[in-house]
């Protein structure tokens, strides 16, 4: 028996024992829990998490902490958005979230204009449209990150704005939330969609099935090879009346009828994701993923694709004019992390594995605040024989081969100082 892989440092964000039962919705949140302010004097990222038993409520002024105290334009102020006329004001929001997200079966939906998500630290996520048409004639739609971003230079270096309602957002990977550059981690989880399935960074696990190096995904969708615009991506030839500018007018990708959706030729499919198993999920998960090209440079359609996985549930009042204000009618609790500082590498760990059953390999990574401890990993069969036994690190991901051994339960226990940990894993042939 020996350890595949070793190498790979995973970016884990802190669970405690007991929110290792939780659901990702209700833990993944960057939350404020001092009500240190910044921009203006607001609370800045998420202000509170609430959470029932089918319910998960965000709270924030969708204000990000990485916008300085004094942003804005004028003697004394730092000129954070140069070429934007409008500036963020606190928005007051609560959003509903669905612990038991499903996929939607019937007909697709799309994301309309405003916020179609969170992400971690409270701020709107966009669809890739700036609310503008060619001609206002709704034919051919403007791609925000062209006309808002490489034209008119209106977004922050976050890749951020507000617009004339004064809300801040992103249309795309919000690239002061986790660091893009780390190309050797599964990235984190930066955001939830509002029919409540995650939006994770760019990097993930080659294989669904959580093996395989980790690699950067890729969009299925693509520019189109037109002469012109005069058909749309599904083959309608338009009345010259509808004909969309020249080329030398604006060039390709100003618009989002300038790409096309090819099943298969990237990663994920056509609303930017795929199922697959990532740390935060062992069994497997829905999972949007932001996508950016070699050079980190965001990449068609930038988060959320064209129509949404899940079902959206409009009564919630997530979306829409006059949304984001949720009246909350039920009995919840309020979430409040681990905050002890007693020994917290054995107060604040959770064991991993997947995927479970096993057939050839099983994966398993220790999730700890503390990045540097080593700890003693030991794998039993059901009858008490010691199969392997090795130093192990937290936050790291493991491969171990389960080839040689036979169908049955085995018992993975990592040991540190003073305490244990105990998982259950089986192996099927």
């Amino acid at each position: 028996m020996k350890i595949l892989i070793t190498l790979i440092t995973l970016s884990l964000s802190v669970i405690t024992v007991c929110d290792a039962q939780m659901n990702p919705l209700i833990t993944s949140w960057k939350l404020n829990t001092t009500g240190a302010t910044g921009y203006l004097g607001y609370t800045s990222n998420v202000k509170q998490v609430l959470y029932s038993t089918t319910s998960v409520y965000v709270k924030t002024n969708d204000l990000a902490d990485y916008i300085p105290v004094n942003a804005g334009s004028g003697m004394g102020q730092v000129d954070w958005w140069p070429n934007n006329p409008w500036f963020p004001d606190s928005m007051g929001y609560t959003f509903r979230f669905r612990l038991n997200p499903t996929q939607n079966t019937g007909t697709p939906k799309k994301p309309p204009y405003g916020h179609i998500g969170v992400w971690v630290n409270g701020v709107s996520i966009y669809n890739p449209l700036d609310a503008k048409s060619y001609n206002n004639d709704a034919t051919w739609f403007q791609n925000a990150f062209y006309w808002e971003h490489l034209l008119a230079e209106t977004f922050d270096s976050c890749w951020g704005h507000p617009n004339q309602s004064h809300e801040y957002h992103t249309h795309q990977s919000p690239s002061c939330v986790y660091d893009q550059t780390d190309s050797l981690n599964h990235s984190p989880i930066i955001g939830f969609a509002f029919d409540g399935f995650p939006v994770y960074g760019c990097y993930a696990y080659t294989n669904t099935n959580g093996t395989g190096a980790i690699k950067r995904m890729k969009s299925s969708y693509r520019m189109r090879t037109m002469a012109d615009r005069t058909t749309l991506p599904n083959g309608i030839v338009l009345a010259p009346a509808f004909y969309g500018p020249s080329f030398e007018t604006v060039p390709l990708g100003g618009y989002q009828e300038d790409f096309e959706y090819v099943a298969g030729l990237g990663d994920l499919d056509d609303h930017n994701g795929r199922f697959c198993i990532t740390p935060e999920y062992p069994l497997g998960i829905y999972a949007y993923f932001v996508t950016l090209d070699s050079t980190l440079t965001p990449v068609y359609p930038y988060a959320i694709g064209q129509t949404f996985y899940g079902k959206i549930i409009q009564t919630d009042g997530n979306m829409g004019p006059n949304s984001g204000f949720v009246t909350i009618s039920e009995p919840v609790t309020n979430y409040i992390p681990s905050t002890t500082g007693v020994n917290e590498i054995e107060t604040i760990m959770d064991i991993v594995v997947f995927p479970n059953p096993a057939s050839d390999v099983i994966n398993f990574v220790l999730k700890s605040n503390d990045f540097t401890s080593i700890l003693k990993g030991e794998i039993f069969s059901q009858s008490g024989e010691l199969i392997y036994s090795n130093d192990v690190n937290t936050n790291r991901y493991y491969a171990f081969s389960t080839s040689s051994l036979s169908s049955g339960i085995y018992y993975l226990k990592i040991t540190s100082n003073n305490r244990s940990f105990t998982t259950k894993f089986m192996v099927t042939k």
